[in-house]
């Protein structure tokens, strides 16, 4: 196991700094492997392509370091992602640009579902539309936190967090009103 980490981290590594030079569509599999000199068979035996060592760095990077923490809300933890994102922005724009089956927005917007998923069990609570509420709230965050890192002068992550929240609520509040509102009818 501890070998096989140590290779994951070199081919990270080694896609890593080819993405300093290069887009990340332009870089191959055998680039990867020939930066850190690992074969290809090697690579093929951890990821299943680019996109797979992509997303296996963050679910390292980022979800390693969250598993350590204990999170009274789902706020905490979407704060926790800007900041870790806005630090690492220069890899997380350029593997964003990339669209399509396997890439890291997919990824991205699937790990959002669960926690979006626990928020609105406690404030829908037995509604026909929760998954509705959650597919729509992970289509806006990922989609949101996408076009942010994408601007070219993105604002600091604590300040995206901040309208992030502030919209979040304001739309949240509006929903369980109306679902309050219809329930007394």
């Amino acid at each position: 196991m501890a070998d096989s980490n140590i290779t994951k981290r070199a081919l990270a590594a080694a896609l890593k700094e080819l993405m300093e030079e290069f887009p990340f569509i332009k870089i191959s599999v055998a680039d990867i492997c020939a930066k850190c000199d690992i074969n290809r068979k090697t690579f093929y035996y951890h990821f299943k392509d680019k996109y797979d060592l992509v997303n296996w760095i963050y679910d390292t990077e980022f979800m390693e370091a969250i598993r350590r923490k204990s999170y009274t809300s789902g706020w905490e933890f979407l704060e926790d992602l800007c900041d870790y994102l806005y630090a690492n922005k220069t890899f997380y724009r350029r593997v964003l640009k990339v669209k399509g089956q396997n890439s890291f927005s997919e990824h991205f917007r699937e790990l959002l579902l669960p926690v979006l998923t626990s928020s609105w069990n406690d404030i829908l609570v037995g509604q026909n539309e929760k998954d509705f509420y959650v597919n729509f709230f992970a289509d806006a965050y990922s989609c949101s936190i996408e076009r942010w890192l994408l601007e070219e002068n993105c604002i600091d992550s604590k300040e995206f967090f901040s309208l992030l929240k502030s919209c979040a609520l304001h739309t949240s509040f509006k929903i369980i009103k109306d679902i309050d509102k219809e329930a007394r009818t």
